[in-house]
């Protein structure tokens, strides 16, 4: 007899846009904030954290950053194979503060993959990881600079973030625990 997952929702959308206002905050912080700075999401999870964090910023800063988005796929060194669609990025890296964007940091594989191909497109002056969940759990020894929420999790446990390009009664966090 096979069990069902449990779903428990974490997040719901009001505190998920306290968290994204946050964040933008946070990132627009240094004095150096403002200027040169490239938001990059990563191909699928960071794409609408990016442009909604950029949004926020905008509103803040009074203009929209520079903002791309990059498949990291051929960068990474587990088996993870998905069709996602191709990197956009609009502009140079060179000398600008590169914040990279992803909706979930866990062993840290994914990140090491996305500093490999920032690097691979120019020098930034210095790349910044913004995640909107770190579950712990690292591989490798990598920490982000600005995280929304910190949610201790097991390795059989899923965090599954659901965020729209815009704010939205839709948007949650919510952790699958049992069987895979």
């Amino acid at each position: 007899m096979s069990r069902l997952a449990e779903v428990r929702t974490l997040l719901g959308a009001p505190e998920i846009e306290r968290i994204i206002a946050r964040l933008a905050h946070q990132i627009m912080e240094p004095d150096d904030a403002q200027d040169g700075l490239f938001i990059i999401g990563l191909r699928r999870g960071g794409v609408a954290l990016a442009q909604r964090i950029a949004s926020k910023i905008e509103g803040i800063a009074g203009r929209h950053p520079a903002i791309g988005f990059l498949n990291i796929n051929l960068y990474r060194d587990d088996e993870i194979s998905r069709e996602l669609p191709d990197s956009s990025i609009p502009a140079e890296v060179d000398e600008k503060t590169v914040v990279i964007v992803d909706d979930v940091l866990f062993t840290g594989r994914t990140v090491r993959a996305a500093l490999d191909a920032v690097i691979d497109l120019g020098r930034p002056s210095r790349i910044r990881l913004c995640v909107l969940i770190d579950r712990g759990l690292r591989e490798l020894p990598v920490q982000a600079d600005y995280v929304g929420r910190f949610i201790p999790s097991g390795r059989s446990e899923r965090i599954v973030v659901k965020l729209g390009m815009e704010e939205s009664a839709e948007d949650r966090v919510s952790i699958h625990a049992g069987p895979p």
